[in-house]
Protein backbone atom coordinates (compact mmCIF):
# COMPACT_ATOMS: atom_id res chain seq x y z
CA UNK A 1 0.00 0.00 0.00
CA UNK A 2 1.38 3.40 -0.96
CA UNK A 3 1.57 6.38 1.36
CA UNK A 4 -1.32 8.00 -0.46
CA UNK A 5 -3.35 4.80 -0.14
CA UNK A 6 -2.64 4.68 3.60
CA UNK A 7 -3.79 8.25 4.02
CA UNK A 8 -6.83 7.61 1.89
CA UNK A 9 -7.81 4.59 3.96
CA UNK A 10 -8.49 6.97 6.81
CA UNK A 11 -11.05 8.79 4.63
CA UNK A 12 -13.59 6.00 4.19
CA UNK A 13 -16.21 8.16 2.42
CA UNK A 14 -16.66 6.50 -1.01
CA UNK A 15 -17.35 9.85 -2.67
CA UNK A 16 -14.14 11.28 -1.27
CA UNK A 17 -12.25 8.23 -2.49
CA UNK A 18 -13.71 8.57 -5.99
CA UNK A 19 -12.85 12.26 -6.18
CA UNK A 20 -9.38 11.78 -4.75
CA UNK A 21 -8.80 9.06 -7.35
CA UNK A 22 -9.80 11.50 -10.09
CA UNK A 23 -7.47 14.14 -8.62
CA UNK A 24 -4.59 11.64 -8.37
CA UNK A 25 -5.01 10.57 -12.00
CA UNK A 26 -5.56 14.16 -13.18
CA UNK A 27 -8.79 13.07 -14.85
CA UNK A 28 -10.07 16.02 -16.91
CA UNK A 29 -13.53 14.44 -17.23
CA UNK A 30 -14.29 15.73 -13.73
CA UNK A 31 -13.21 19.33 -14.35
CA UNK A 32 -16.06 21.61 -13.34
CA UNK A 33 -17.96 18.86 -11.55
CA UNK A 34 -16.15 19.44 -8.28
CA UNK A 35 -13.25 21.46 -6.91
CA UNK A 36 -10.28 20.21 -4.91
CA UNK A 37 -9.32 22.49 -2.03
CA UNK A 38 -5.74 22.10 -0.82
CA UNK A 39 -5.53 23.52 2.68
CA UNK A 40 -1.75 23.24 2.98
CA UNK A 41 -1.33 25.73 0.12
CA UNK A 42 -4.58 27.69 0.50
CA UNK A 43 -5.68 27.14 -3.12
CA UNK A 44 -8.37 25.24 -4.96
CA UNK A 45 -7.81 23.39 -8.22
CA UNK A 46 -9.59 21.54 -10.98
CA UNK A 47 -9.17 17.73 -10.77
CA UNK A 48 -6.78 17.71 -13.75
CA UNK A 49 -4.37 20.24 -12.24
CA UNK A 50 -0.82 19.24 -13.28
CA UNK A 51 0.61 20.09 -9.87
CA UNK A 52 1.84 17.33 -7.54
CA UNK A 53 -1.07 15.46 -5.96
CA UNK A 54 -1.54 16.69 -2.37
CA UNK A 55 -1.84 14.32 0.56
CA UNK A 56 -5.41 13.24 1.20
CA UNK A 57 -5.49 14.72 4.70
CA UNK A 58 -4.85 18.17 3.19
CA UNK A 59 -7.70 17.94 0.68
CA UNK A 60 -11.39 18.84 0.84
CA UNK A 61 -13.77 18.71 -2.09
CA UNK A 62 -16.38 21.34 -2.93
CA UNK A 63 -19.25 21.47 -5.40
CA UNK A 64 -18.77 25.16 -6.16
CA UNK A 65 -16.04 27.75 -6.29
CA UNK A 66 -18.08 29.83 -3.85
CA UNK A 67 -17.80 27.11 -1.21
CA UNK A 68 -14.02 27.06 -1.68
CA UNK A 69 -13.93 30.86 -1.34
CA UNK A 70 -15.98 30.61 1.86
CA UNK A 71 -13.38 28.16 3.18
CA UNK A 72 -10.70 30.81 2.65
CA UNK A 73 -9.17 29.33 -0.50
CA UNK A 74 -8.14 31.13 -3.69
CA UNK A 75 -8.10 29.92 -7.29
CA UNK A 76 -5.01 28.10 -8.54
CA UNK A 77 -3.04 30.31 -10.95
CA UNK A 78 -1.73 27.26 -12.79
CA UNK A 79 -4.85 25.27 -13.68
CA UNK A 80 -7.44 28.10 -13.71
CA UNK A 81 -10.22 26.00 -12.13
CA UNK A 82 -13.04 28.28 -13.28
CA UNK A 83 -12.02 28.19 -16.97
CA UNK A 84 -13.85 24.91 -17.55
CA UNK A 85 -17.40 23.86 -18.50
CA UNK A 86 -19.93 24.22 -15.70
CA UNK A 87 -21.41 21.50 -13.54
CA UNK A 88 -23.84 19.18 -15.36
CA UNK A 89 -25.58 18.70 -12.00
CA UNK A 90 -27.66 21.84 -12.53
CA UNK A 91 -29.62 20.09 -15.32
CA UNK A 92 -29.34 16.50 -14.11
CA UNK A 93 -30.72 17.33 -10.68
CA UNK A 94 -34.04 19.07 -10.12
CA UNK A 95 -33.65 20.03 -6.47
CA UNK A 96 -33.84 23.55 -5.07
CA UNK A 97 -30.08 24.08 -5.11
CA UNK A 98 -29.73 23.10 -8.77
CA UNK A 99 -32.66 25.24 -9.85
CA UNK A 100 -31.19 28.17 -7.93
CA UNK A 101 -27.84 27.69 -9.68
CA UNK A 102 -29.52 27.83 -13.10
CA UNK A 103 -31.00 31.22 -12.17
CA UNK A 104 -27.77 32.52 -10.63
CA UNK A 105 -25.94 31.65 -13.86
CA UNK A 106 -28.62 33.53 -15.80
CA UNK A 107 -27.90 36.67 -13.75
CA UNK A 108 -31.06 36.85 -11.64
CA UNK A 109 -29.21 37.95 -8.49
CA UNK A 110 -27.53 40.82 -10.35
CA UNK A 111 -30.89 41.96 -11.76
CA UNK A 112 -33.26 41.29 -8.86
CA UNK A 113 -31.12 40.56 -5.82
CA UNK A 114 -31.47 37.58 -3.47
CA UNK A 115 -35.14 38.43 -2.73
CA UNK A 116 -35.84 38.18 -6.47
CA UNK A 117 -34.07 34.82 -6.64
CA UNK A 118 -36.07 33.55 -3.68
CA UNK A 119 -39.31 34.81 -5.24
CA UNK A 120 -38.60 32.91 -8.47
CA UNK A 121 -38.09 29.74 -6.44
CA UNK A 122 -41.07 30.25 -4.15
CA UNK A 123 -39.17 30.28 -0.85
CA UNK A 124 -38.14 32.83 1.73
CA UNK A 125 -34.63 34.24 1.48
CA UNK A 126 -33.81 32.71 4.86
CA UNK A 127 -34.85 29.20 3.81
CA UNK A 128 -33.09 29.51 0.45
CA UNK A 129 -29.87 30.66 2.10
CA UNK A 130 -30.04 27.78 4.59
CA UNK A 131 -30.57 25.18 1.84
CA UNK A 132 -27.83 26.51 -0.44
CA UNK A 133 -25.34 26.72 2.41
CA UNK A 134 -26.10 23.12 3.38
CA UNK A 135 -26.09 21.74 -0.18
CA UNK A 136 -23.42 23.85 -1.89
CA UNK A 137 -21.36 25.24 0.96
CA UNK A 138 -22.27 28.87 0.29
CA UNK A 139 -25.29 31.15 0.31
CA UNK A 140 -26.80 32.89 -2.72
CA UNK A 141 -24.74 36.08 -2.35
CA UNK A 142 -21.48 34.12 -2.22
CA UNK A 143 -22.54 31.96 -5.17
CA UNK A 144 -23.42 35.03 -7.22
CA UNK A 145 -20.14 36.67 -6.21
CA UNK A 146 -18.18 33.62 -7.41
CA UNK A 147 -20.11 33.63 -10.67
CA UNK A 148 -19.31 37.32 -11.20
CA UNK A 149 -15.62 36.67 -10.53
CA UNK A 150 -15.53 33.80 -13.02
CA UNK A 151 -17.28 35.91 -15.65
CA UNK A 152 -14.82 38.73 -15.03
CA UNK A 153 -11.81 36.45 -15.50
CA UNK A 154 -13.28 35.12 -18.75
CA UNK A 155 -13.78 38.65 -20.08
CA UNK A 156 -10.36 39.85 -18.97
CA UNK A 157 -8.66 36.98 -20.74
CA UNK A 158 -10.91 36.63 -23.76
CA UNK A 159 -11.92 40.17 -24.79
CA UNK A 160 -10.43 43.61 -25.31
CA UNK A 161 -13.05 45.32 -23.16
CA UNK A 162 -11.65 47.92 -20.81
CA UNK A 163 -11.29 46.75 -17.23
CA UNK A 164 -14.06 49.13 -16.20
CA UNK A 165 -16.42 47.65 -18.79
CA UNK A 166 -15.48 44.14 -17.65
CA UNK A 167 -16.54 45.10 -14.13
CA UNK A 168 -20.03 46.14 -15.19
CA UNK A 169 -20.38 43.33 -17.74
CA UNK A 170 -19.68 40.81 -14.99
CA UNK A 171 -22.39 42.33 -12.79
CA UNK A 172 -20.37 44.33 -10.27
CA UNK A 173 -21.93 47.56 -9.03
CA UNK A 174 -18.63 49.44 -8.61
CA UNK A 175 -15.00 49.32 -9.66
CA UNK A 176 -13.92 49.01 -6.04
CA UNK A 177 -16.15 45.99 -5.45
CA UNK A 178 -14.80 44.45 -8.66
CA UNK A 179 -11.15 44.98 -7.72
CA UNK A 180 -11.64 43.68 -4.18
CA UNK A 181 -13.51 40.55 -5.30
CA UNK A 182 -11.07 39.66 -8.09
CA UNK A 183 -8.09 40.07 -5.78
CA UNK A 184 -9.74 38.01 -3.04
CA UNK A 185 -10.58 35.15 -5.41
CA UNK A 186 -7.43 35.09 -7.56
CA UNK A 187 -4.88 36.95 -5.41
CA UNK A 188 -4.20 39.02 -8.52
CA UNK A 189 -5.40 42.38 -9.73
CA UNK A 190 -7.51 42.54 -12.91
CA UNK A 191 -4.53 43.99 -14.81
CA UNK A 192 -2.31 41.13 -13.62
CA UNK A 193 -4.87 38.55 -14.78
CA UNK A 194 -5.05 40.17 -18.20
CA UNK A 195 -1.28 40.41 -18.63
CA UNK A 196 -0.72 36.82 -17.45
CA UNK A 197 -3.47 35.05 -19.39
CA UNK A 198 -4.14 37.37 -22.32
CA UNK A 199 -4.95 35.00 -25.13
CA UNK A 200 -2.94 35.27 -28.33
CA UNK A 201 -4.44 36.41 -31.60
CA UNK A 202 -5.84 39.91 -30.93
CA UNK A 203 -5.47 42.21 -33.91
CA UNK A 204 -4.77 45.07 -31.52
CA UNK A 205 -3.61 45.05 -27.89
CA UNK A 206 -6.26 45.47 -25.20
CA UNK A 207 -6.87 48.88 -23.68
CA UNK A 208 -5.10 49.97 -20.54
CA UNK A 209 -5.92 47.79 -17.56
CA UNK A 210 -5.54 50.63 -15.11
CA UNK A 211 -8.89 52.32 -15.62
CA UNK A 212 -10.75 53.25 -12.46
CA UNK A 213 -13.98 54.56 -13.96
CA UNK A 214 -16.23 53.08 -16.67
CA UNK A 215 -15.22 54.28 -20.13
CA UNK A 216 -18.43 53.39 -21.95
CA UNK A 217 -20.95 52.66 -19.22
CA UNK A 218 -23.20 49.64 -18.95
CA UNK A 219 -25.69 50.66 -21.63
CA UNK A 220 -23.57 51.59 -24.65
CA UNK A 221 -23.47 49.03 -27.53
CA UNK A 222 -20.48 46.73 -27.21
CA UNK A 223 -19.01 43.87 -29.25
CA UNK A 224 -17.47 40.91 -27.44
CA UNK A 225 -15.86 37.71 -28.72
CA UNK A 226 -15.44 34.70 -26.47
CA UNK A 227 -14.41 31.07 -26.65
CA UNK A 228 -16.72 28.82 -24.62
CA UNK A 229 -15.35 25.36 -23.80
CA UNK A 230 -17.32 22.11 -23.93
CA UNK A 231 -16.79 18.75 -22.30
CA UNK A 232 -15.34 16.19 -24.69
CA UNK A 233 -16.58 14.52 -26.76
CA UNK A 234 -18.65 17.29 -28.33
CA UNK A 235 -20.90 16.80 -31.36
CA UNK A 236 -21.02 20.48 -32.21
CA UNK A 237 -21.39 19.71 -35.90
CA UNK A 238 -24.63 17.86 -35.23
CA UNK A 239 -26.04 20.81 -33.33
CA UNK A 240 -25.07 23.19 -36.11
CA UNK A 241 -26.89 20.98 -38.63
CA UNK A 242 -29.98 20.94 -36.41
CA UNK A 243 -30.00 24.73 -36.10
CA UNK A 244 -29.45 25.15 -39.84
CA UNK A 245 -32.23 22.69 -40.66
CA UNK A 246 -34.71 24.56 -38.46
CA UNK A 247 -33.56 28.14 -39.14
CA UNK A 248 -36.42 30.63 -39.59
CA UNK A 249 -35.99 32.97 -42.58
CA UNK A 250 -35.60 36.57 -41.49
CA UNK A 251 -34.77 35.52 -37.93
CA UNK A 252 -31.80 33.19 -38.24
CA UNK A 253 -28.95 32.67 -40.68
CA UNK A 254 -27.43 29.25 -40.30
CA UNK A 255 -25.13 26.79 -42.01
CA UNK A 256 -23.00 23.85 -40.91
CA UNK A 257 -20.30 26.36 -39.89
CA UNK A 258 -22.11 29.46 -38.60
CA UNK A 259 -25.27 30.40 -36.70
CA UNK A 260 -26.43 34.03 -36.45
CA UNK A 261 -29.51 35.70 -34.99
CA UNK A 262 -30.75 38.49 -32.70
CA UNK A 263 -31.87 37.58 -29.19
CA UNK A 264 -33.72 39.46 -26.44
CA UNK A 265 -31.70 40.01 -23.29
CA UNK A 266 -32.60 41.73 -20.00
CA UNK A 267 -31.07 45.09 -21.00
CA UNK A 268 -31.59 45.11 -24.75
CA UNK A 269 -30.93 43.09 -27.88
CA UNK A 270 -27.91 40.99 -28.68
CA UNK A 271 -26.90 40.05 -32.21
CA UNK A 272 -25.04 36.79 -31.94
CA UNK A 273 -22.76 34.88 -34.30
CA UNK A 274 -21.60 31.41 -33.24
CA UNK A 275 -19.14 29.08 -34.90
CA UNK A 276 -17.44 25.88 -33.84
CA UNK A 277 -13.96 26.19 -32.41
CA UNK A 278 -11.52 24.61 -34.88
CA UNK A 279 -10.09 22.50 -32.06
CA UNK A 280 -13.43 20.75 -31.64
CA UNK A 281 -13.48 21.54 -27.93
CA UNK A 282 -16.12 24.26 -27.82
CA UNK A 283 -17.55 27.22 -29.70
CA UNK A 284 -16.63 30.80 -30.49
CA UNK A 285 -19.27 33.44 -29.88
CA UNK A 286 -19.21 37.02 -31.11
CA UNK A 287 -22.02 39.31 -30.01
CA UNK A 288 -23.01 42.92 -30.57
CA UNK A 289 -24.88 43.91 -27.40
CA UNK A 290 -27.02 46.92 -26.66
CA UNK A 291 -25.69 46.73 -23.10
CA UNK A 292 -22.45 45.24 -21.81
CA UNK A 293 -24.39 44.26 -18.68
CA UNK A 294 -25.92 41.39 -20.70
CA UNK A 295 -22.65 39.56 -21.35
CA UNK A 296 -22.99 37.12 -18.46
CA UNK A 297 -26.61 36.29 -19.26
CA UNK A 298 -25.83 35.80 -22.93
CA UNK A 299 -22.95 33.43 -22.15
CA UNK A 300 -25.21 31.38 -19.88
CA UNK A 301 -27.90 31.09 -22.55
CA UNK A 302 -25.49 30.24 -25.35
CA UNK A 303 -23.95 27.55 -23.17
CA UNK A 304 -27.43 26.10 -22.67
CA UNK A 305 -28.23 26.36 -26.39
CA UNK A 306 -25.20 24.20 -27.19
CA UNK A 307 -25.46 22.00 -24.07
CA UNK A 308 -21.79 22.70 -23.38
CA UNK A 309 -21.86 21.44 -19.79
CA UNK A 310 -23.26 17.98 -20.54
CA UNK A 311 -21.21 15.09 -19.14
CA UNK A 312 -20.81 13.38 -22.50
CA UNK A 313 -18.47 10.69 -21.26
CA UNK A 314 -20.96 9.51 -18.64
CA UNK A 315 -23.88 9.76 -21.08
CA UNK A 316 -22.15 7.79 -23.83
CA UNK A 317 -20.89 5.18 -21.40
CA UNK A 318 -24.36 4.62 -19.93
CA UNK A 319 -26.21 4.44 -23.26
CA UNK A 320 -23.55 2.19 -24.80
CA UNK A 321 -24.42 -0.42 -22.18
CA UNK A 322 -27.52 -1.12 -24.31
CA UNK A 323 -26.31 -3.22 -27.28
CA UNK A 324 -28.98 -1.66 -29.50
CA UNK A 325 -27.90 1.91 -28.80
CA UNK A 326 -24.16 1.19 -28.67
CA UNK A 327 -23.63 1.49 -32.46
CA UNK A 328 -25.59 4.76 -32.54
CA UNK A 329 -23.46 6.20 -29.73
CA UNK A 330 -20.27 5.05 -31.41
CA UNK A 331 -21.36 6.77 -34.62
CA UNK A 332 -22.20 10.05 -32.85
CA UNK A 333 -20.16 10.43 -29.64
CA UNK A 334 -20.93 13.47 -27.53
CA UNK A 335 -24.43 14.10 -28.91
CA UNK A 336 -25.95 17.26 -27.42
CA UNK A 337 -29.43 18.53 -26.62
CA UNK A 338 -30.30 21.64 -28.67
CA UNK A 339 -31.31 24.20 -26.08
CA UNK A 340 -33.14 27.50 -26.29
CA UNK A 341 -32.16 31.17 -26.31
CA UNK A 342 -35.77 32.29 -25.79
CA UNK A 343 -38.21 29.99 -23.99
CA UNK A 344 -41.38 31.67 -25.27
CA UNK A 345 -40.15 31.61 -28.85
CA UNK A 346 -39.28 27.92 -28.57
CA UNK A 347 -42.76 27.16 -27.28
CA UNK A 348 -44.49 28.97 -30.17
CA UNK A 349 -42.18 27.43 -32.75
CA UNK A 350 -43.01 24.01 -31.36
CA UNK A 351 -46.76 24.61 -31.35
CA UNK A 352 -46.77 25.98 -34.89
CA UNK A 353 -44.43 23.30 -36.20
CA UNK A 354 -46.44 20.32 -35.03
CA UNK A 355 -48.26 18.24 -37.64
CA UNK A 356 -46.51 19.94 -40.57
CA UNK A 357 -43.13 19.46 -42.21
CA UNK A 358 -40.03 21.33 -41.09
CA UNK A 359 -39.92 23.20 -44.41
CA UNK A 360 -43.56 24.29 -44.07
CA UNK A 361 -43.01 25.35 -40.47
CA UNK A 362 -40.02 27.47 -41.43
CA UNK A 363 -42.14 29.25 -44.04
CA UNK A 364 -44.97 29.93 -41.57
CA UNK A 365 -42.60 31.09 -38.84
CA UNK A 366 -40.70 33.33 -41.26
CA UNK A 367 -43.91 35.02 -42.36
CA UNK A 368 -44.96 35.45 -38.73
CA UNK A 369 -41.61 37.07 -37.87
CA UNK A 370 -41.85 39.44 -40.83
CA UNK A 371 -45.45 40.51 -40.11
CA UNK A 372 -45.43 40.77 -36.31
CA UNK A 373 -41.82 40.82 -35.14
CA UNK A 374 -39.76 43.94 -34.54
CA UNK A 375 -36.00 44.50 -34.87
CA UNK A 376 -35.72 41.17 -36.67
CA UNK A 377 -36.93 39.31 -33.58
CA UNK A 378 -39.62 36.67 -33.27
CA UNK A 379 -42.90 38.21 -32.04
CA UNK A 380 -43.52 38.36 -28.32
CA UNK A 381 -46.38 36.65 -26.52
CA UNK A 382 -48.10 40.03 -26.23
CA UNK A 383 -47.82 40.65 -29.97
CA UNK A 384 -49.20 37.19 -30.73
CA UNK A 385 -52.03 37.60 -28.23
CA UNK A 386 -53.08 40.91 -29.78
CA UNK A 387 -52.56 40.20 -33.48
CA UNK A 388 -52.04 36.47 -33.85
CA UNK A 389 -55.47 35.78 -35.33
CA UNK A 390 -54.84 38.40 -38.02
CA UNK A 391 -51.75 36.67 -39.42
CA UNK A 392 -51.87 33.00 -38.41
CA UNK A 393 -53.09 30.53 -41.01
CA UNK A 394 -54.14 26.90 -40.72
CA UNK A 395 -56.60 24.88 -38.65
CA UNK A 396 -58.70 26.95 -36.27
CA UNK A 397 -57.79 24.63 -33.40
CA UNK A 398 -54.08 25.35 -33.84
CA UNK A 399 -54.69 29.10 -34.04
CA UNK A 400 -56.79 28.90 -30.87
CA UNK A 401 -53.98 27.05 -29.10
CA UNK A 402 -51.26 29.49 -30.15
CA UNK A 403 -53.31 32.57 -29.25
CA UNK A 404 -54.50 30.98 -26.01
CA UNK A 405 -50.93 30.20 -24.93
CA UNK A 406 -49.87 33.72 -25.91
CA UNK A 407 -52.64 35.20 -23.79
CA UNK A 408 -51.63 33.01 -20.83
CA UNK A 409 -48.01 34.14 -21.12
CA UNK A 410 -48.87 37.81 -21.65
CA UNK A 411 -51.29 37.77 -18.71
CA UNK A 412 -48.89 36.03 -16.35
CA UNK A 413 -50.95 32.86 -16.01
CA UNK A 414 -48.10 30.85 -17.57
CA UNK A 415 -44.41 31.32 -16.82
CA UNK A 416 -41.53 29.50 -18.48
CA UNK A 417 -38.96 29.78 -15.73
CA UNK A 418 -35.65 27.92 -15.47
CA UNK A 419 -36.32 27.51 -11.76
CA UNK A 420 -39.55 25.53 -12.23
CA UNK A 421 -39.39 21.82 -11.24
CA UNK A 422 -39.80 19.60 -14.30
CA UNK A 423 -43.09 18.03 -13.21
CA UNK A 424 -44.61 21.43 -12.46
CA UNK A 425 -43.23 22.88 -15.71
CA UNK A 426 -44.90 20.13 -17.77
CA UNK A 427 -48.15 20.25 -15.77
CA UNK A 428 -48.45 24.02 -16.31
CA UNK A 429 -48.23 23.49 -20.07
CA UNK A 430 -50.52 20.47 -20.33
CA UNK A 431 -53.36 22.25 -18.53
CA UNK A 432 -53.62 24.71 -21.44
CA UNK A 433 -56.09 23.74 -24.20
CA UNK A 434 -54.34 22.16 -27.16
CA UNK A 435 -51.02 21.52 -25.41
CA UNK A 436 -50.26 17.84 -24.94
CA UNK A 437 -47.63 15.74 -23.16
CA UNK A 438 -45.37 15.60 -26.24
CA UNK A 439 -45.11 19.40 -26.37
CA UNK A 440 -44.54 19.64 -22.62
CA UNK A 441 -41.82 16.99 -22.69
CA UNK A 442 -40.13 18.52 -25.71
CA UNK A 443 -40.09 21.93 -24.02
CA UNK A 444 -38.61 20.37 -20.87
CA UNK A 445 -35.78 19.05 -23.03
CA UNK A 446 -35.16 22.28 -24.93
CA UNK A 447 -35.86 24.98 -22.30
CA UNK A 448 -34.86 23.27 -19.04
CA UNK A 449 -32.20 21.06 -20.60
CA UNK A 450 -33.76 18.09 -18.83
CA UNK A 451 -31.65 15.02 -19.68
CA UNK A 452 -34.26 12.39 -18.87
CA UNK A 453 -37.23 12.84 -21.22
CA UNK A 454 -38.17 10.03 -23.62
CA UNK A 455 -40.91 11.14 -26.01
CA UNK A 456 -42.20 7.61 -26.55
CA UNK A 457 -45.30 8.88 -28.40
CA UNK A 458 -43.17 10.57 -31.08
CA UNK A 459 -43.75 8.84 -34.43
CA UNK A 460 -40.16 9.25 -35.62
CA UNK A 461 -38.80 7.79 -32.38
CA UNK A 462 -41.26 4.89 -32.59
CA UNK A 463 -40.34 4.14 -36.21
CA UNK A 464 -36.63 4.37 -35.49
CA UNK A 465 -36.98 2.12 -32.42
CA UNK A 466 -38.97 -0.46 -34.37
CA UNK A 467 -36.37 -0.48 -37.16
CA UNK A 468 -33.71 -1.27 -34.56
CA UNK A 469 -35.75 -4.11 -33.07
CA UNK A 470 -36.89 -2.14 -30.02
CA UNK A 471 -40.54 -1.91 -28.91
CA UNK A 472 -42.44 0.36 -31.30
CA UNK A 473 -45.47 1.32 -29.21
CA UNK A 474 -45.46 4.22 -26.73
CA UNK A 475 -46.18 2.12 -23.64
CA UNK A 476 -43.71 -0.64 -24.45
CA UNK A 477 -40.99 1.75 -25.58
CA UNK A 478 -41.48 3.87 -22.48
CA UNK A 479 -41.06 0.80 -20.27
CA UNK A 480 -37.99 -0.37 -22.19
CA UNK A 481 -36.46 3.10 -22.08
CA UNK A 482 -36.39 3.16 -18.28
CA UNK A 483 -33.01 1.42 -18.51
CA UNK A 484 -31.63 4.56 -20.18
CA UNK A 485 -32.39 6.82 -17.20
CA UNK A 486 -31.21 9.42 -16.35
CA UNK A 487 -30.15 10.05 -19.96
CA UNK A 488 -33.36 9.29 -21.86
CA UNK A 489 -33.33 12.65 -23.66
CA UNK A 490 -30.01 11.73 -25.26
CA UNK A 491 -31.32 8.29 -26.17
CA UNK A 492 -34.22 10.07 -27.90
CA UNK A 493 -31.73 12.21 -29.84
CA UNK A 494 -29.93 9.10 -31.05
CA UNK A 495 -33.23 7.58 -32.17
CA UNK A 496 -34.15 10.80 -33.96
CA UNK A 497 -30.73 10.92 -35.58
CA UNK A 498 -31.01 7.31 -36.72
CA UNK A 499 -33.85 8.30 -39.06
CA UNK A 500 -34.35 11.59 -40.96
CA UNK A 501 -36.61 13.93 -38.98
CA UNK A 502 -39.88 14.78 -40.69
CA UNK A 503 -41.81 15.93 -37.65
CA UNK A 504 -41.94 19.00 -35.49
CA UNK A 505 -39.98 22.16 -36.15
CA UNK A 506 -38.78 23.04 -32.65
Amino acid sequence: MTGADTLLSDRVDPLFAQRYGALSSRDSRFDGQFIAGVHSTGIYCRPSCPAMTPHAHNVSFYRTAAAAHEAGLRACKRCQPDAVPGSPDWNLRDDLASRAMRLISDGVVEREGVPGLANHLGYTTRHLTRVLAAELGAGPLALARAHRAQTARTLLVGTDLSVADVAFAAGFSSIRQFNDTVHAVYEMTPSEIRSKWLRRGFDTPPPSAGATQPTTGATQPTTVSLRLPARAPFDGAGLMRFLAGHAVPGLETASDELYERPVRLPHGIGRVAIELDPSGTGIRCTARLDSVADVSTLVSRVRRLFDLDADSFAIDEALSADPTLAPLVAAVPGIRLPGSLDAEETLFRTLIGQQISVAAARTVLGRLTAELGTDGLFPTATQLAEHGREVLRGPASRIDTVVGVAEALAGGDLKLDLSTPVDEFEANLVRLPGVGPWTAGYLAMRVLGNPDVLLASDLVIQQSAAALGLPGTPKALGAYGERWAPWRSYAALHLWRARPISGAAG
